[in-house]
């Protein structure tokens, strides 16, 4: 049965699509989102602000290899697998490697079409190339006006729950810049290049973090293998209350100079170039719902300061969101503070723990602190420093301390023994 919006002073009936659910935002979480609830019955829309998924293909998309098993995501999304981790600082270098597979770095822009395959394979659909302007209630129902991009022409849809997975913009919670609370803002660019054979393998299995003054001061940059002959070449920066660093340097310099002087890559072709921004929430102040409008991933802040890693904790919000949007459909539930309960009780304690190590370590300590750290990590194993990065087993860091005062005694017996012999 069609809905009917009322305009120009109520004299003109103009019948709308009507859906259950519209997702605004088709990144790992809004994809996710609209994949689970399609698959659920509900008639979902998808809404993307670009034509294809190619256009928006900025994440850098490490992550433990666990992340392909827990939601269900094909090989034809990886671009590598990874079993290495190397983290060179302004003055050291330490390495850790397993003998089985630690990782996948995902190709984002086909995670993000496989999603959108799957809404619509579940019967719901996709639209790409409508721009989210505005959404207004009426009766029980609310109005979403998109604008398509192609004809500039406004369209407009009614649904029962609106999804806010726009990322860092927060478009659909938020109407006014001024109303978003105080964020610690991280931007990033990444070159995608295209280098020789012999590069390639010396990259292939490993994720390399570099860190300090000389490679990305108050943030760090990296290097991501893709498919073969591809490597991903980042680096982020960190600003605190929006101030920024004195005399900064273009964040390009910063990725030439892992080009130029660290891959040494003396031919290379640059692929694509992108960059984006994060902006979280300290102490978690996002809005998380206001009526049946509800915002899932960047949205609310949902990533891990410490590793820099999204996708894996926004595809998880989702899960946890549409077990409450199903509810509201259902007339189980009559709001959505449930939701930002549970968020809250998995994720609270681990990312305030996160977002003080980040700051810590990114903006306010020095070259030879973080030397420091990486010498007390040195004897750890590999699958230790994935936990402490990636899973936020924070207590692991204390058994690097001792495996590091171990080493340093046994080093001291050893040569004080040498000593008495002589």
């Amino acid at each position: 049965m069609n809905q009917y919006l009322i305009e120009d002073n109520n004299t003109v009936a103009i019948p709308i699509e009507t859906f259950d659910i519209v997702v605004v935002g088709s990144g790992p979480a809004g994809g996710h989102c609209a994949r689970l609830l399609a698959k659920s019955g509900k008639k979902v829309l998808l809404v993307e602000q670009h034509n294809n998924f190619y256009k928006n293909d900025f994440s850098s998309a490490g992550t433990p290899i666990e992340t392909l098993e827990q939601f269900d995501l094909p090989q034809t999304v990886v671009g590598s697998f990874w079993k290495k981790i190397i983290v060179e600082t302004t003055n050291s270098s330490q390495a850790w490697e397993s003998s089985k597979t630690l990782g996948a770095v995902l190709n984002f822009a086909k995670l993000r079409e496989f999603l959108a395959s799957e809404v619509e394979k579940y019967g719901s659909e996709v639209w790409l190339g409508y721009r989210y302007i505005q959404y207004s209630q009426n009766d029980n129902q609310i109005i979403v006006t998109l604008k398509q991009s192609s004809q500039g022409q406004l369209v407009k849809v009614s649904t029962k729950i609106l999804v806010d997975a726009t990322g860092f913009s927060r478009a659909v919670m938020y109407a006014k810049e001024s109303d978003k609370p105080d964020f610690l803002t991280s931007r990033g660019i990444e070159y995608l290049i295209e280098v020789e054979t012999e590069v390639y393998d010396r990259y292939a299995n490993s994720l390399i973090f570099l860190l300090g003054q000389k490679w990305m001061p108050k943030g760090y940059s990296w290097i991501f293998p893709m498919e073969p002959n591809k490597l991903k070449v980042g680096a982020g920066r960190i600003y605190m209350d929006r101030k920024k660093i004195s005399n900064e340097k273009p964040l390009k310099e910063y990725v030439e100079l892992l080009i130029n002087k660290y891959i040494q890559a003396e031919k290379y072709k640059i692929v694509d170039i992108h960059g984006s921004t994060l902006k979280y929430s300290c102490g978690l102040n996002d809005v998380y719902y206001r009526g049946n409008v509800i915002a899932i991933g960047d949205a609310v802040s949902t990533v891990n300061c410490l590793g820099g890693e999204g996708i894996r904790h926004g595809m998880y919000c989702a899960e946890i969101a549409v077990k409450y949007i199903i509810k509201s459909l259902d007339s189980q539930i009559s709001g959505f503070n449930e939701y930002q309960s549970e968020m809250h009780r998995i994720f609270a304690t681990k990312w305030n723990i996160s977002e003080r190590l980040a700051i810590k370590r990114y903006i306010k300590d020095s070259d030879e602190l973080t030397d420091r750290a990486i010498g007390y990590l040195k004897y750890m194993k590999a699958e230790d420093i994935i936990d402490i990065l990636f899973n936020y087993k924070f207590e692991k860091i204390s058994k690097g301390f001792g495996y590091y005062f171990k080493q340093k005694i046994s080093f001291l017996f050893q040569r004080t023994k040498a000593i008495f012999r002589k």
